[in-house]
């Protein structure tokens, strides 16, 4: 099914899974996989247990809000030695899917204004919009480190379920846009808040509580991922 109108004015998009490539291994249908996870693993398997046991406690109701969750998490990491060094790995070796610059050239030369939501960290936030010169972005997690590289303090943001949605209403106001000019494209369910309100959702490569509810799902093989296959939906 193909939208031949002109393109939605505005493009909100998830990372990890979305523009980041995900570990589909840490993958085990509780939450999107994401950068929490992986830098946990890289801290040892006990750190890795204690954030799993926090997402169990997210899925139960134990927490006021995400930014609860995270605060949580951010003393695990700090427990178990989070060093400037470690979080650089992390954000060195992610890597882009397959067609990011593609689809973002595409929207670029449509005047597309494109939006990140990520509930992740800052740093890994600050290399996508950079790379693929994003107009807005909001992340949930900034680290700061002292002169010797140890996590000193941090910053936590409400960026998502609800608060993906939020921000999404206050960036639409401030252009004089309404939900009906916007696209969202996520992986997780996460995103559902997203979803249900933008004009347009897109599911892309996604855990099956998004594809319910999107408008068109995109379905590739693992490890040939391409978001520049967003395209021909336009």
């Amino acid at each position: 099914m193909n939208i031949k109108n002109e393109i939605p004015k505005i493009w909100f998009f998830d990372m990890e899974g979305t523009i980041l490539q995900k570990n589909y291994a840490l993958d085990n249908g509780k939450v999107a996989p994401s950068a929490w996870t992986v830098l946990a693993k890289m801290l040892g398997e006990e750190c890795y247990l204690e954030e799993e046991k926090t997402k169990d406690k997210w899925l139960n109701g134990e927490y006021n809000g995400y930014l609860d969750w995270m605060k949580d998490t951010v003393l695990i990491h700090k427990k178990y030695g989070l060093t400037e060094l470690q979080l650089k790995k992390l954000v060195d070796s992610s890597k882009f899917i397959d067609g990011c610059e593609d689809l973002f050239k595409w929207l670029k030369h449509h005047n597309a204004i494109t939006v990140l939501i990520t509930g992740g960290f800052k740093e890994l936030a600050d290399k996508v919009q950079r790379s693929l010169k994003i107009d807005h972005a909001l992340s949930g997690c900034e680290y700061f480190f002292d002169e010797h590289g140890n996590l000193e303090f941090y910053n936590l943001l409400p960026s998502d379920n609800e608060g993906k949605l939020s921000f999404m209403q206050q960036v639409l106001y401030e252009h004089g846009l309404t939900k009906a000019d916007s696209v969202f494209i996520g992986d997780g369910k996460n995103d559902i808040y997203l979803a249900k309100e933008a004009g347009i959702s897109i599911a892309f490569n996604a855990q099956s509580e998004l594809k319910e509810i999107t408008n068109f799902n995109v379905e590739q093989q693992q490890g040939r991922e391409d978001l520049s296959a967003i395209i021909s939906i336009f």
